[in-house]
């Protein structure tokens, strides 16, 4: 028996062995399988992040290179950018239904084309023929229900403006195939277009939220004075950057059609008008410059004048003398006009044309416009141009020569690029003409501090008192100019009102310029138009809601002490 037993007992150890050893094998195959996961789940995740972070950006990319560059505002806003959309094309070799039929099919999905129109794209000549570009989701999920394969759908890239009408006139316009049509959109267009910087951002010097508040303060007004239109701009005078710029009626560029009619236009670039008195501010200016006059010199007010067969009347008159201070404070058409005579023809068109007044400005758009210049500059030309009559130009160039006047006598082309975009990585920055060479010195320091001061008067006891703003320290100047009729002379019936403004006036910053295009009085306003009513508080407003978001701090009036400005009419300064 024990023999027997020994081997049974060595037949089951055997065994036992053997699904051991089975079941060792199993796990050390499960383990290391296991740790391959493990290890390659390691190296994945971290030894070959880069790389396929480089393979996701590369895919993404690929896409993202038939994109046009985004536009941004001067803080990284987008302004303007790309949306993947589908489109529609009947590819006549694959259709399987008949052209009737499928025509039928497709006018029911798409309800604002109708059913010949869509039939006559299917038997038009050729394969391949767009019915809609720019389909909706649900518009892409209804033709797929179709099933037909002759109805092919393709992505394409939609530029979407979401701000809508808020930037029109700066940002401009695509057509439905990317084409673009005018602003910065067309002066850019390489640059936007270019693969290599599809995913760099043209970065404007625009402040979205100054736009708005700009836009909104112009509608206002001008729905307030019933004026035919408005426009209006803010610039830093330190740098020549364009902070806001709008103009009304404006256009939806996301209706791929641009401006629809001369109402349309941009006011701020291509409008020439004469802007009437804020030009009394270079008269005096050059007056001052060419030593032609000091601030206690003075001419006689006392009655119009009659130049080249036109009488020459105060809208505010004092029938006085005025010094130097109160031709300007009180817009003295008459004493202006007098200081022209004595500074001269030469000495003044060399004077305006060192302003950039007689050229196109530089600003990055195309649809801008020169000025309109007198035929002829003799006695006549001399003396109306002096306070902005017989001149037209566009608001940007007013804006441009005021800046220079209040920021140490400087001329610096406007721009619509960000200067400084160090702080931001990955946009595009293209330099701004003027950067190539020095800006030029057009008046003194020492005028410009005089200019500052006289331009403070005007808003503290002149035409401009309804700028006023609590807290700020505001120079500027009114001008209302009457409309010149087509094929001449002027219309007593229609006026441009406008106020230009730089505040702080003791330390330069901003400039603001507001236009309304026809006011009407209105009996808050004694049914007058005049800017001092119109223009005037509608800059004061937006001056009010600009200044705190800016930091610009409120500074109280004994704070700053002015150079003695003489008003014998006994105004405190």
């Amino acid at each position: 028996m024990k023999p027997i037993d020994l081997r049974m007992e060595g037949t089951r150890q055997g065994a036992i062995e053997t699904a051991r050893n089975r079941i060792i094998v199993v796990m050390a195959l499960f383990t290391l399988g296991f740790f391959s996961l493990v290890v390659k789940l390691i190296s994945v995740g971290v030894f070959q992040a880069n790389g396929t972070t480089y393979y996701q950006t590369a895919s993404s990319s690929q896409s993202a290179l038939m994109a046009r560059a985004d536009i941004v505002d001067r803080n990284g806003v987008i302004l303007a950018t790309n949306l993947k959309t589908p489109s529609l094309a009947i590819s006549k070799v694959d259709m399987r239904a008949s052209a009737e039929e499928l025509a039928q099919e497709v006018s029911e999905v798409l309800p604002e084309m109708e059913y010949e129109d869509v039939l006559a794209i299917m038997n038009a000549k050729g394969n391949h023929r767009w019915i809609k570009r720019k389909l909706t989701p649900k518009q892409e999920y209804d033709i797929r229900k179709i099933g037909d394969p002759g109805l092919v759908t393709s992505d394409s890239e939609k530029r979407i403006y979401p701000h809508g009408r808020l930037a029109a006139h700066i940002l401009g316009a695509v057509d439905i195939d990317n084409n673009p049509k005018l602003g910065v959109e067309a002066y850019f267009d390489e640059q936007l277009s270019d693969p290599a910087k599809s995913e760099e951002p043209l970065m404007l010097s625009i402040d979205i939220r100054l736009q708005h508040i700009l836009n909104q303060e112009l509608t206002s007004y001008m729905d307030k004075f019933l004026a035919k239109g408005a426009a209006g701009l803010v610039l830093d005078v330190r740098t020549g950057e364009v902070l806001a710029l709008s103009s009304l009626p404006d256009f939806d560029p996301n209706d791929l059609n641009g401006p629809k009619n001369l109402s349309e236009m941009n006011k701020v670039l291509q409008g020439v008008y004469e802007l009437g008195s804020g030009f009394k501010t270079f008269t005096i200016a050059s007056g001052l410059e060419n030593k032609v006059v000091d601030l206690s010199d003075g001419y006689d007010a006392t009655k119009p004048v009659v130049v080249g067969g036109f009488t020459i009347r105060d809208d505010h008159p004092k029938e006085r003398w005025l010094n130097i201070p109160e031709i300007f404070a009180y817009s003295s058409n008459i004493g202006t006009l007098k200081l022209a005579q004595d500074i001269g023809v030469e000495r003044q068109k060399e004077f305006f044309d060192k302003l950039g007044l007689f050229g196109k400005s530089d600003i990055e758009v195309y649809e801008k416009s020169g000025p309109l210049l007198p035929r002829q500059w003799g006695p006549t030309e001399l003396a109306t141009t002096a306070y902005g009559h017989g001149i037209a130009v566009t608001p940007l160039h007013l804006a441009t020569g005021i800046a220079a006047m209040v920021n140490g006598g400087r001329l610096i082309p406007a721009t619509l690029l960000r200067k400084n975009v160090s702080e931001f990585t990955g946009v595009t920055r293209i330099s701004s003409d003027d950067e190539s060479s020095a800006h030029s010195q057009v008046i003194s320091q020492e005028t410009s501090g005089i200019m500052r001061n006289l331009l403070h008067l005007a808003v503290e006891v002149g035409t401009g008192k309804n700028a006023k703003v609590d807290g700020y320290l505001i120079g500027g100047k009114t001008g209302t100019a009457e409309k010149v009729i087509k094929g001449g002379g002027y219309s007593h019936k229609a006026v441009i009102s406008s106020f230009i403004s730089v505040f702080p006036i003791n330390d330069p910053k901003y400039l603001v310029f507001a236009m309304l295009d026809e006011p009407q009085g209105i009996k808050e306003t004694f049914n007058l138009r005049t800017a001092g009513m119109t223009a005037a508080p509608m800059v004061g407003d937006i001056i009010r809601r600009i200044g705190p978001l800016m930091g610009v701090s409120t500074t109280k009036k004994d704070e700053i002490e002015y150079e003695d400005l003489i008003l014998v009419s006994g105004h405190e300064r």
